[in-house]
């Protein structure tokens, strides 16, 4: 899988995010305008009247583009809706700046929003499409599928399962920890390993710490090429690559699948690092968001982005190689672990860090001697599933 890519055509100069949370007294528009106005007063110099066109990812909680147009009381601007799972954020992203390299737009807008938490469900929600009743999301749910990764990964790699339990439980505390350093996450407290051990059990060994919250929230951010980016704002954040990657969707009836890989994961990244020109990721990429859904789910990434060799992210997990202080931080917000997901907005909140780290704007988590970051949104489950991946950087290379 290749493309031929965007790298250094279009940049980010702008972009706003809200507290993800229960925001029982706010409704999706209000969740819109505060993201998307935020954005825009973060690209000094832009009126909102200046967006030429704006893509919005959202699940389930709009149809069409007229749920961010009534928001915005947009004057007649087109406005594409996207949905592709847990990676609509992304795709909003990637469609947008797409369209500025093109030439079609100037400045355009990318808008990612969920309301979850008013559905009166505890996890997503979403209709499935007429079939015949065999289809696996039907009768497994995303915890149970995503718990087979854990036994598979032991006996795959010989790992024993006490130490995979570790690893796993080293994945809720550290991210947790790092969601207790930033104002705008769901959960901002720490937890201990204990209490994330001890927890209610979900699915096979994953427990409640285990798993990714539900919560609203929206992210934004204004696109722009990468020539008229330093009209906008002195630190602009330049897109290296992009790629999306969907699955054959075997799932279980592949007899070679092992759930121990994500090969999605694989070939997206393959295919960014080649757009940006990156041949060592674990050197190469300063820190990373990825889809932590379920803590097993970040130490399958670690090596299926090429963060660890196969067989060792346990160890490297252990030993703090994914901490804020270690040799490439993950997470550094807090990923799904402290903000939930909102599955239209986490794909932007991944970048909307980015935006703040490449600033020098994050606080407590900053992280030092930044060059290039990746963000990686996974949709689906386990051998059914759809990989969003980007690099960015804070400068023209």
């Amino acid at each position: 899988m290749s493309s031929k890519g965007i790298r250094d055509r279009v940049a980010i100069v702008g972009m706003g995010c809200t507290r993800f949370g229960e925001h029982w007294s706010a409704s999706a528009e209000d969740l819109l305008v505060d993201a998307t106005g935020e954005a825009v007063s973060a690209a000094g110099g832009l009126a909102r009247e200046d967006v030429d066109a704006y893509w919005l990812g959202t699940l389930g909680s709009g149809q069409s583009g007229l749920t961010l147009s009534k928001a915005l009381a947009l004057d007649y601007k087109p406005v594409t809706r996207v949905e592709n799972y847990c990676a609509t954020g992304s795709e909003a992203f990637r469609n947008a700046c797409y369209a500025v390299a093109s030439g079609a737009y100037d400045v355009v807008m990318a808008v990612g929003v969920e309301k979850l938490k008013d559905s009166g469900f505890s996890g997503l929600l979403r209709s499935d499409p007429p079939g015949d009743g065999t289809a696996p999301e039907l009768s497994l749910t995303a915890p149970a599928a995503f718990s087979l990764l854990d036994p598979a990964y032991c006996a795959r790699y010989g790992v024993d399962p006490a130490d995979m339990r570790a690893a796993m439980t080293h994945v809720a505390w550290k991210n947790h920890a790092n969601g207790a350093l930033n104002p705008r996450a769901q959960f901002q407290g720490g937890v201990t390993k204990e209490k994330v051990e001890k927890a209610p059990k979900v699915a096979g060994r994953l427990g409640v710490f285990d798993c990714s919250g539900v919560s609203d929230g929206a992210a934004a951010a204004v696109i722009v090429r990468a020539e008229d980016a330093l009209r906008y704002t002195d630190r602009p954040i330049y897109v290296k690559g992009l790629s999306l990657a969907a699955g054959p969707g075997m799932g279980a009836s592949d007899s070679g699948y092992n759930y121990t890989t994500f090969p999605e994961v694989v070939r997206s990244a393959q295919d960014a690092f080649a757009q940006a020109g990156v041949t060592d990721p674990r050197h190469e990429i300063s820190f990373a968001e990825v889809h932590d859904c379920f803590t097993p789910t970040e130490l399958v990434l670690m090596e299926d982005l090429g963060f660890a060799e196969r067989g060792s992210a346990w160890k490297d997990m252990l030993d703090g190689a994914f901490q804020l202080d270690g040799r490439l931080p993950v997470n550094p917000d807090g990923g799904l672990k402290s903000f939930g997901h909102p599955v239209g907005a986490s794909g932007l909140r991944m970048l909307y860090e980015c935006w703040l780290q490449f600033r020098g704007e994050a606080g407590e988590r900053q992280l030092s001697d930044l060059r290039r970051a990746l963000t990686h949104n996974l949709g689906g489950r386990p051998g059914n599933c759809v990989s969003f991946v980007s690099v960015v950087g804070s400068e023209l290379d």
